[in-house]
C-alpha cells in the first residue's frame, strides 16, 4: 500500500524517471511501475501540441478580436520615452486620418499604439499624446487671452525646444503652409522670459504652442510680467 501511494505521488509530480528508479528496488513491483509510468507519459501533450495550444490562448491575440486562431500580434519597434517622467495628454479629434497626417507627417511624431476608428498614440519628443475620435462634427472651442500684445488661444499644449530645433520646426511648418494663429516671433525681448514662440492649430482646432527660451535656465524664472 505504501509503495502504491509513493508511486502515485511521484507520478503526479512528473518525476517519472525517479519513480522508475525508485520502484526497481521493490520485488514484484518493477513491471507495475514501468507500466504505470508509460501510461502517464502517453497522456502528456507533446511539445508541438503545447505550442499549438499556446498559440490559441486568447491572451496571445492582442487588439484583434476577430483574428484567426493562429494569428498573433507583436509590438513593432517604438519611440523612446522622454527621460524622467514622460507627460501624457489625451484630447479629442474629429478625424483620425487627418490627425495622423498632422501629427505624424507634419509635426514628425512617431506613431505608437492605435485602436482603429477609436484612438492613436503619438510620441511627441518622447511624451505620449493620444488623439481620441469623438465625432466628425467636433471642433475645439476657442478662447483667447492677451500675452505680450498677442491674443493666444487657450487651452494649448506643445514643447519647449532649443532655439535651433525651434527654427527647424518653424521651417517645416512653413513648408507645409501651416496657418499660424500667432506667427513665429520673439517675445519678452530683453526680459528673463525672452523666448521664440509660435501658435497654430491641428485640423480639429486644438491649439499648440512651440517655444524656445533664449536662456533655458529661465523657463521658470519668477517675476511679474507687466
Amino acid at each position: 500500500c505504501c509503495v502504491k501511494h509513493m508511486l502515485r505521488a511521484l507520478v503526479l509530480c512528473a518525476l517519472l524517471q525517479g519513480a522508475l528508479s525508485f520502484s526497481a528496488g521493490f520485488s514484484g513491483k518493477e513491471g507495475f511501475a514501468k507500466k504505470t509510468a508509460q501510461l502517464q507519459l502517453s497522456k502528456l501533450p507533446t511539445l508541438r501540441e503545447g505550442r499549438a495550444n499556446k498559440s490559441r490562448h486568447p491572451c496571445t491575440v492582442l487588439c484583434s478580436h476577430n483574428a484567426p486562431e493562429t494569428t498573433t500580434q507583436e509590438a513593432a519597434p517604438s519611440a523612446k520615452p522622454a527621460p524622467g517622467k514622460p507627460f501624457h495628454l489625451a484630447f479629442p479629434v474629429h478625424d483620425l486620418d487627418e490627425a495622423r497626417n498632422f501629427y505624424g507627417n507634419i509635426l514628425g511624431c512617431e506613431e505608437g499604439r492605435c485602436a482603429p476608428g477609436k484612438w492613436i498614440d503619438f510620441a511627441l519628443s518622447g511624451h505620449q499624446i493620444v488623439c481620441h475620435w469623438v465625432g466628425k462634427d467636433y471642433r475645439a472651442p476657442e478662447y483667447y487671452n492677451p500675452v505680450d500684445g498677442d491674443e493666444v488661444p487657450v487651452p494649448h499644449f506643445g514643447l519647449c525646444l532649443d532655439v535651433d530645433s525651434w527654427h527647424d520646426l518653424r521651417k517645416r511648418l512653413e513648408a507645409a503652409n501651416t496657418e499660424f494663429v500667432v506667427k513665429p516671433t520673439l517675445r519678452f525681448k530683453g526680459a528673463p522670459g525672452e523666448q521664440w514662440t509660435m501658435f497654430f492649430k491641428d485640423p480639429s482646432n486644438n491649439a499648440l504652442e512651440f517655444k524656445a527660451m533664449a536662456n533655458p535656465e529661465n523657463l521658470f524664472a519668477r517675476y511679474d510680467v507687466l
